[in-house]
């Protein structure tokens, strides 16, 4: 059921109009975020990104905890020697910002990581010629996001409007959210609605549906030999590999939303020696639950005995359930397209197979919205890009949204 687009009021007006001349501002500072490198865990990236973000809050009023976060499975990682090696870093921190004010407990959800080296050739923003867009790493996942939803905060701060707000602002999104995971669950469960800033689709499309994301090791074992004097008193790890592998191939089914994908190999240190292990990392995907349960049983049966020749084992790690279209959601979802309607905004509603910190919120029960960052595209590659217009209209659209949720605009 639709909600009429409301016209803004004379605080709203006067919030937009002062977020309107940031863009000079914005555009200086996310040029500045951007060039920090935040990809692969590097700490330092982190600490610097960070700082700058909670020096700029604490200003406003927030009330900042730094959480440790938890260890990922070791399995996980492609480099780990053995299961039992310890982690490569500590599991890096979560910042918890707290602003006491108005209405219901949001929170909102941000994410400091992105996927490029740190070393990578790809480490600066580049604005197009025509100054409507810009390339860099990161500048829409999320860089561009929580830039926003940072002016949108100190906007309603300097127009004395104060939110109910939680600002979590994670360090691991682009590697599963293991370190955090149990921080945001339990900050879902103190609120009453939740926001991620996961960047809009490049039509400003909110997604309000996700499918869930785990994921799996296979892991073989055989017998080690030399190539030349005793070929047949070994027993291959990479060819059991290679069957298990071909047997996955066999179970995607996309029509259902099952999917699953075979990414990093590691299998032999030398060509004239019979492998004795072999390693596959995997992805993924589901729409519901139950086909995350097939997706399991399906891999489980490809497991043998510990004591096999060769040996098949198999690892899961099904951290993100699906995200779907309640009517909890629905309803805010609602309210956001409202939103931006009174600020002459389009808003189509989408649905996505990727997945975000979103998932975990409303896994934990709180109806989630996760799109309100910046319009752009070109995720996770050296293409990613912003259009430069949406730094000022998707803080005005936050803006707007948290003063009337703050408002309770749900309730009514």
């Amino acid at each position: 059921m639709s909600q009429a687009s409301v016209q803004l009021d004379t605080v709203e007006t006067r919030i937009c109009e002062d977020l309107a001349g940031c863009h000079g501002a914005m555009l200086g500072d996310l040029a500045r975020h951007v060039a920090i490198p935040t990809g692969g865990g590097h700490d330092p990236g982190l600490d610097e990104y960070r700082g700058l973000l909670l020096e700029r809050l604490e200003a406003i009023g927030g009330a900042v905890e730094l959480v440790e976060g938890d260890p990922r499975p070791v399995w996980l990682d492609f480099g780990a020697q053995s299961d039992d090696a310890e982690p490569a870093r500590m599991p890096p921190r979560t910042a918890v910002v707290r602003f006491h004010g108005n209405g219901p407990r949001i929170l909102i959800a941000c994410h400091l990581d992105t996927v490029f080296d740190p070393k990578g050739p790809f480490r600066e923003m580049t604005i197009a010629p025509d100054g409507a867009t810009a390339i860099g790493p990161g500048v829409v996942d999320m860089k561009g996001g929580v830039l926003t939803t940072l002016n949108a905060l100190e906007a309603l701060a300097g127009a004395g409007h104060c939110c109910n707000i939680t600002l979590a602002l994670t360090s691991d999104e682009e590697t599963g959210s293991y370190a955090s995971n149990r921080i945001l669950r339990e900050l879902a469960r103190e609120a009453d609605i939740g926001i991620a800033t996961e960047p809009a689709l490049p039509g400003g499309e909110l997604v309000v549906e996700r499918s869930g994301s785990g994921q799996f090791r296979v892991e073989t074992r055989g017998r080690s030999a030399h190539v030349g004097r005793a070929f047949t008193d070994g027993v291959s790890a990479v060819t059991a590999l290679a069957q298990a592998i071909i047997q996955i191939a066999a179970m995607p089914d996309p029509d259902k939303g099952r999917i699953l994908n075979i990414g990093p190999l590691l299998g032999g240190p030398a060509s004239n020696a019979v492998p004795d292990l072999a390693r596959a990392w995997g992805n993924v995907r589901f729409p519901t639950s139950a086909i995350a349960d097939e997706l399991s049983a399906m891999l489980s049966e490809l497991q043998t005995p510990a004591d096999a020749m060769p040996s098949v084992r198999i690892d899961c790690s099904f951290n993100r359930p699906a995200k779907p279209l309640t009517p909890a959601v629905e309803r805010f979802a609602e309210l956001a397209r409202s939103c931006a309607e009174s600020l002459g905004q389009a808003m189509p509603f989408a649905k996505t197979g990727g997945v975000c910190d979103g998932n975990i919120l409303q896994d934990e029960g709180l109806p989630t919205i996760d799109t309100l960052g910046v319009r752009g595209g070109g995720l996770h590659t050296p293409q990613e890009w912003i259009d430069l217009s949406s730094l000022v209209e998707r803080s005005q659209l936050m803006a707007v949204l948290l003063k009337r949720l703050a408002q309770g605009a749900l309730t009514h």
